[in-house]
């Protein structure tokens, strides 16, 4: 049975309302949840960009059962590896080890904030494959000296480590990232429901390891509603990883889907609610052979009516698949 997740999204909520976002996704069931982390939100109208580990603290000690994972985090940019590796740590202790590290390459979106420009992708996956070899080493408990390609790390050491270390998580979009995956990773991100990811993320390592895909949904009882919000907040989602992940901020997502329809958005995300819908778009993430899907409601005001409409019909009808 796939299990189903919610996602606080940093992006259209600030971070009081992620906290009890989160502790209503436990009440009303999901099995698990996940956190964005950027420093802009893609477009001006979702409004939002809290510090995710804040949140993340915040939620460990609010909430009792739901799992949290970092949806996803870059470690080579805004973040050195050594600082991920102790504040995941943390987190593992602070939610009694509920918590999973995801890592991913990153955006320039984010990460272009501390000046340091933006190569090209085959460049920030080696910079992604060093981070995550610190970090294991890191997990260790061992003093880390290490001198790389793209890091130094100087008699780095974490004293508050947890008995059962955090599971790490890699977001993959293609061959290399999936190879990465397969032989650093306990578990597979993806946001795309390719089976194509997941057969390469096998080859490489990867069998029998957790698979987590994410999908936003846009659930209101008025269906135009629900398209308009999607297309104001989420439009920017169709133009891709390739495209998304080089364009530098707010600005640029509103240039690039200029010429995105409401039709078009309503063709990719489930809105409104039919449940049946909801359950379609879900279906391909479980054929290709996920083993977890994360529910992105958009829209950071209309989370409480989607979690007690999720609660009493879409989970259960999900639970079916």
């Amino acid at each position: 049975m796939v299990r189903i997740g919610y996602t606080m999204m940093t992006e259209q909520a600030g971070p009081r309302e992620l906290v009890a976002h989160v502790v209503g996704a436990e009440r009303a069931g999901f099995d698990f949840s996940v956190i964005s982390d950027h420093s802009f939100p893609w477009l001006e109208s979702q409004g939002h960009a809290p510090y995710a580990w804040s949140v993340l603290g915040a939620a460990a000690q609010a909430t009792t059962r739901i799992p949290l994972m970092t949806y996803v985090t870059c470690p080579t940019f805004r973040y050195h590896p050594t600082v991920i590796a102790q504040k995941a740590a943390t987190m593992q202790l602070l939610s009694q080890g509920r918590f999973r590290l995801g890592l991913g390459s990153g955006e320039n979106l984010n990460e272009h904030v501390i000046g340091a420009g933006w190569p090209a992708a085959h460049v920030r996956l080696e910079m992604l494959e060093e981070a995550v070899e610190i970090i294991r080493s890191l997990f260790t408990g061992d003093s880390v000296s290490h001198h790389g390609a793209h890091f130094d790390v100087e008699n780095a050491r974490i004293w508050d480590l947890p008995d059962e270390l955090p599971p790490i998580g890699v977001a993959v979009s293609g061959e290399r990232s999936c190879q990465l995956a397969g032989r650093h990773g306990d578990l597979v991100i993806a946001t795309e429901p390719k089976p194509e990811l997941l057969e390469k993320f096998d080859a490489h390592g990867g069998a029998g390891k957790p698979r987590v895909g994410q999908l936003p949904v846009c659930y209101d009882p008025d269906r135009d509603a629900a398209v308009a919000r999607a297309h104001d907040q989420f439009r920017w989602a169709l133009g891709g990883w390739k495209v998304n992940a080089e364009l530098p901020g707010p600005g640029a997502f509103e240039q690039a889907s200029t010429y995105t329809r409401p039709e078009d958005v309503a063709q990719s995300i489930p809105c409104g609610d039919d449940v049946d819908a909801f359950v379609d778009a879900v279906r391909p993430y479980v054929e290709a052979g996920f083993t977890e899907v994360a529910l992105v409601q958009i829209g950071g005001e209309h989370q409480w009516a989607f979690q007690d409409w999720a609660e009493s019909k879409l989970l259960p009808a999900l639970r079916e698949l």
